[in-house]
């Protein structure tokens, strides 16, 4: 499940991220994906590449990685971000929903240390 009124465009900053041609309410679910599901032995190769920087960790014990399809590896990272991604181990999904209400045209973000108002630092300069 996608909402139609996401695209992607490029940022300011960050090269590409996801958008809204609509106002979004708070508390809005905007995106359900399906994951693909790889092993810690996958994400030690994976952690090689460039998709490193759109893999998730993945299982309750964050012993294993995926790549999750839809626009979920596009939506940048943001310690105040207006969404909030989370992930249903079971059903191998990664659902999306906003956090505060989203005015049309602007870009979505989430926060990737997974809570949406975590302020740890991520592994790369966040603006």
């Amino acid at each position: 499940m996608l909402q139609p009124y996401l695209y992607i465009d490029k940022t300011e900053n960050t090269g590409r991220g996801v958008f809204t041609d609509e106002d979004i309410p708070q508390g809005t679910l905007i995106e359900i994906a399906p994951v693909i599901v790889m092993s810690k032995a996958d994400r030690v190769h994976l952690d090689k590449t460039k998709l490193h920087d759109y893999i998730f960790e993945w299982g309750e014990e964050k012993d294993k990685c995926c790549m999750a399809l839809g626009l979920i590896p596009m939506y940048n990272h943001s310690y105040t971000s207006n969404c909030e991604y989370l992930m249903d181990f079971e059903e191998e999904i990664i659902f999306v929903k906003t956090v505060c209400s989203i005015q049309k045209g602007t870009e979505l973000t989430i926060n990737y240390n997974g809570d949406y108002n975590d302020n740890t630092k991520v592994w790369f300069n966040a603006l």
